[in-house]
């Protein structure tokens, strides 16, 4: 074994851990290759340079495998050994067995001893890399034990590290559910290293004293231990520091079962603050109470409540007298023609079909049984204080939470780009709608989010017309379709200093797997909402919100300026944490169509909600939901729970391997921009000054710095592409030349860009197919432009001068009419949208007028008010750029006349744009006057 490498090694290897699988994989690839062509080579010098990148390469993963059961320390002193003896044969054939044994994951399944090279063990490698060929996993096999690995956190010599290990072991039996194995860690550090890149750790030990420093330097844990220092760490006492390592652990890592041994009075430590530990055990605990303990702690997030009951009822024999034909395969088992549909789906998933809410089931109207625990197991893996399934989509989970929450005429603050349904969602609560605009992206034909800026200006209006009482919710879309992702809980914060009870609807219907990944929470509604709860309830905060309101009522209060350029804090007393999230579980974490989930924090949720969101709940849910939504979403969430940290983790490094490719191939730049930090987010909002994630030369080490405090950041596994140099429309690229012609689908599209979306299932096979398509095509505009003649050649100059400078401007938010104004004379924007729905009902209350042949800009010049009496929403981008009662703006229409899109909802070409009349638009003034 090698000396301990040097900080530079260690910081080199380990400094962004967000690569570190892959890193890892690719480089025990790398010394396998290296070790064969060393075997192969005489010549001295190549030997030589070989043996020394081996060494290199073996250093760098010692660092890493440090904190993996396999290969174990012992495994990596047998290769050292083996490589001081200059015995490259028998090493290439160990590093050959241990890559197998990595890929067929075979290690989870049976101890590897790597000293035992023969031909039965090669041949039990070559066997599990076969049989998860044929399941695609060993995980997927039912007949498998799950398999996890338990950190120990103790300052033990390596023989101490031993006898424990053994004990563990030796209390491990056939009958278990799970099987594990051991890591230690010997410092508070290595601790969190740790679980930073090793996945497989599911449960943690913290026993008796250990120091706080690692040997190893990670920057990725700064963010972590801000505020923390080494030597009031070392000062600490024996509990108080495993404590605080308990919280960190949470916070990173939140599903990590967390236990407690202390040699010390175990009834002092249990009194302390411990409520992020499973249990505390004494010293003298034995090793088979803390293995069972361990065990029942996995067993349950692993558990999946109505999953289980759904398997379990499909296999009792029943008698169906119901509705549903389907139901058991009958309509279908005995049909002579409909029999491939078993033939395609399996027998299963048609005996798990059924009309019935007993016999073990549950009514997701009512939950009582399985599904009552399942939503509970959703809200814990979370975050949330109660969690919800919904079957038919984040549309109607969208509409549900506004329906419970808004009533007629409450005023709603409203992303005036967010998804459609929040739109139809006003209509039907009947509010009053204040849009907000999102800041314009012109350049690519797409929206960023809401300044912070702009909303508490907003609230501030309401506030100075005496109509904040009547501020029911603010509405945001985060993370935005793009990836744009707001700062939650500064959003949060300074916007409860202006109205304190105020209800945050966050739409995350493209975020649900962030929870799952220490960067990404903290930006989550649920994790910002549980943080400032806990952090208004502490007395630091109350002395913290002292001092702050003392500076701030020295400046002018009545003065907006004042409001606006200071952060602002919310009084602890007032105080109310009402927050709302709606997940798309299906788009970014396991679920099947239209599953989506809806998470609650709300302080005021029992007393003045619960009753009227059941009745909201009823109002939108089928009385038939479709249990296998159900199921999925129950499954879902135990394995958002078990390996969504791992998941995520690679979700991310795929991402960051397609944006790597595409930032160095010069061919793929001369055609294809990926979309960096800058170009989606405004320096304005970037108070870390980061312009991109990755530098050549340094890395991915930039990502958290912005993440912890820009006001917007972009989700690095969303990527934007600007495709304008191409000369080919981002509706065109998509259909013709990514689905048509390669297979490859996308969903998003703006005039010049396209977004690639990485996800839990993305493997780096997928990255690999998506360059080399990109290649294909960017030769292909190569050659296009080699045999296109001096005319054809100036049409392509004309269409990339088109997609990338003759952009027309994204249009604002013009005004609702005044008809539709509850308060024409004053000086707030919002607007009743209901009204001016119904209103174009009847059919003489609207008219068609085209804006092609300029007919309606001509009336426009004359000084009337058009009215749209419907929404009007092209795709993309996909947002309204009219709503009905909204007056229609010389820059709406030239932004509509720019568009090359052939789906506009609410716009039928032959006829024009539906507007109001103005007879319609008089009488409704009247009325609003009158009242």
């Amino acid at each position: 074994m090698q000396e301990t490498p040097n900080t530079e090694t260690t910081y080199t290897a380990l400094r962004f851990y967000h690569k570190i699988s892959q890193l890892r994989a690719d480089t025990w690839n790398s010394i396998k290759r290296e070790l064969g062509r060393l075997n192969k080579t005489r010549d001295s010098a190549p030997r030589k340079n070989l043996v020394k990148s081996i060494e290199v390469k073996l250093t760098r993963l010692e660092i890493i495998e440090d904190y993996h059961a396999f290969p174990s320390r012992g495994d990596f002193r047998y290769l050292w050994d083996l490589f001081n003896k200059n015995d490259y044969s028998l090493l290439e054939r160990v590093v050959k067995r241990l890559v197998r044994a990595l890929i067929s994951e075979s290690y989870r399944r049976r101890h590897i001893d790597l000293s035992e090279i023969d031909g039965d063990s090669e041949e039990l490698d070559t066997r599990d890399s076969l049989a998860q060929l044929r399941r695609g996993s060993p995980a997927s096999s039912s007949l498998a034990q799950p398999y996890f690995e338990l950190l120990i956190v103790d300052a033990m010599s390596p023989q101490e590290e031993e006898v424990v290990k053994e004990a563990f072991y030796r209390v491990r039996r056939s009958e278990d559910r799970f099987i594990y194995d051991v890591v230690t860690v010997r410092s508070f550090e290595d601790a969190l290293i740790a679980i930073l890149i090793n996945p497989n750790i599911q449960a943690c030990l913290i026993r008796y004293e250990f120091p706080y420093q690692s040997k190893y330097n990670l920057r990725a844990l700064r963010s972590f231990l801000e505020g923390l220092s080494e030597k009031e760490l070392e000062d600490q006492s024996e509990a108080a520091r495993s404590i605080l390592l308990g919280s960190i652990i949470r916070e990173i890592r939140p599903e990590i079962d967390l236990f407690l041994v202390t040699s010390g009075d175990v009834e002092e430590a249990a009194s302390q603050d411990i409520r992020h530990f499973n249990r505390i055990f004494y010293r003298a605990a034995d090793y088979i109470e803390q293995h069972h303990t361990i065990l029942r702690a996995i067993d349950d997030r692993y558990r999946t409540p109505f999953f289980d009951a759904l398997r379990e009822y499909s296999r009792k024999p029943t008698g169906v007298f119901h509705a549903m034909p389907i139901s058991r395969g009958k309509s279908i088992t005995k049909s002579h023609w409909a029999g491939h549909m078993i033939d395609f789906y399996g027998i299963n998933i048609f005996l798990a079909e059924t009309s019935a809410t007993s016999g073990g089931l549950d009514s997701l109207l009512q939950p009582f049984g399985p599904i009552k625990k399942a939503q509970e197991y959703a809200a814990r893996a979370f975050g949330a204080r109660k969690s919800y399934f919904v079957t038919n989509g984040t549309s109607t989970a969208n509409k549900i939470v506004v329906q419970a929450l808004v009533q007629p005429r409450d005023i709603v603050l409203v992303d005036r780009d967010c998804h459609k349904s929040h739109h139809y969602g006003m209509v039907l609560s009947g509010a009053h709608v204040a849009y907000l605009d999102s800041y314009p992206l012109n350049e690519y034909s797409m929206y960023g989010g809401v300044p912070l800026r702009d909303i508490k200006r907003t609230l501030l209006g309401f506030k100075r017309s005496g109509q904040l009482h009547k501020v029911k919710m603010l509405l945001l879309t985060n993370c935005t379709f793009d990836g744009v992702v707001y700062n939650v809980r500064r959003v949060m914060e300074e916007c409860l200093a202006i109205k304190p009870d105020l209800v945050f609807l966050w739409d995350e219907a493209w975020f649900a797997f962030a929870g799952f990944n220490p960067t990404y929470r903290p930006r989550t509604a649920m994790h910002a909402a549980r943080t400032l709860l806990n952090r208004y309830r502490s007395g630091a905060y109350a002395k913290e919100y002292a001092t702050w309101k003392a500076e701030f009522d020295l400046l002018d209060p009545e003065d907006d300026e004042t409001w606006l350029g200071n952060k602002l804090l919310p009084d602890p007393d007032t105080v109310r944490v009402r927050a709302y999230a709606t997940h798309s579980t299906h788009k970014t974490l396991t679920s099947l169509r239209q599953g989506s989930m809806i998470h609650v924090h709300d302080q005021d949720f029992r007393q003045k909600v619960e009753s009227a969101f059941h009745e909201a709940y009823m109002t939108h849910t089928s009385t038939s939901p479709n249990y296998q939504i159900l199921a999925s979403l129950d499954v879902g969430r135990m394995q958002a729970e078990m390996e969504g940290f791992e998941l995520v983790h690679s979700q991310v490094e795929t991402a960051l391997s397609l944006r790597e490719r595409l930032y160095d191939n010069p061919l793929l730049q001369k055609y294809f921009r990926v979309l960096v930090n800058k170009d989606l987010v405004p320096l304005e909002y970037r108070g870390s000054g980061v312009d991109s994630y990755y530098d050549a030369a340094s890395g991915w080490d930039q990502m958290e710095e912005a993440w912890a405090n820009d006001e917007f950041v972009v989700d690095p596994t969303r990527i934007t592409i600007a495709i304008g140099k191409t000369g080919i429309d981002g509706d065109k690229f998509k259909n013709e030349y990514l689905m048509n012609k390669y297979g490859i689908q996308i969903n998003k599209t703006s005039r010049n860009t396209v977004l690639f979306m990485t996800n839990i299932g993305t493997t780096r096979g997928s990255i690999a197919y998506l360059i080399d398509v990109l290649i294909k095509l960017a030769k292909e505009f190569d050659l296009r432009w080699e045999e296109s003649s001096g005319p054809e050649r100036q049409i392509i100059k004309n269409q990339v001068k088109s997609l990338t400078e003759d952009l027309p401007p994204l249009p604002d938010f013009s005004r609702f009419h005044d008809a539709f104004r509850p308060n024409p004379n004053g000086n707030t924007a919002e607007g009743d949208i209901r009204r001016a729905y119904f209103l174009s009902y009847e059919e003489q209350n609207f008219e068609y007028l085209r804006f092609d042949n300029g007919e309606l800009q001509e009336i426009i010049k004359a000084g009337r008010d058009v009215v749209s009496a419907s929404f009007v929403i092209p795709y993309p981008p996909g947002f309204p750029v009219l709503v009905p009662g909204q007056v229609i703006s010389d820059q709406i229409l030239c932004f509509l006349m720019a568009l090359d899109v052939t789906e506009i909802h609410g716009y039928r070409p032959e006829l024009g744009l539906v507007v109001f009349t103005e007879e319609a638009l008089q009488a409704t003034a009247r009325r609003v006057l009158e009242a």
